[in-house]
């Protein structure tokens, strides 16, 4: 059975970094597309970034330029890399592993900005 459990979370004052980490197992893990998704409190989870097997990679409009996804098939983990980071940006950060038909979530990790 597949899971994902990420890691990373914390808090940090605007303009900070933080480096998010989803390890992967239980399955072929450059078979499954990646992705980080957020929710915010009272706000619909809406998607942060993706990256494919082969290393295509696509972001949502407010973070481009600001988060960087990557992944290490050597290692099974995908990560997202946090930076110039903003009180929007504060919400529970969800990794997902997807491969038709099937998507497999973890628990999340919360991150908070707050001064």
């Amino acid at each position: 059975q597949v899971q994902v459990v990420e890691s990373g979370g914390g808090s940090v004052q605007p303009g900070g970094s933080l480096r998010l980490s989803c390890a992967f197992s239980g399955g072929f893990f450059f078979l499954f597309d990646m992705g980080w998704y957020r929710q915010a409190p009272g706000k619909q989870r809406e998607l942060v970034a993706i990256i494919t097997g082969r290393g295509s990679t696509n972001y949502a409009d407010p973070v481009k330029g600001r988060f960087t996804i990557s992944r290490d098939n050597a290692k099974n983990t995908v990560y997202l890399e946090m930076t110039s980071l903003k009180s929007e940006d504060t919400a529970v950060y969800y990794c997902k592993a997807g491969r038709t038909p099937q998507d497999y979530w973890g628990k999340g990790t919360l991150v908070t900005v707050s001064s």
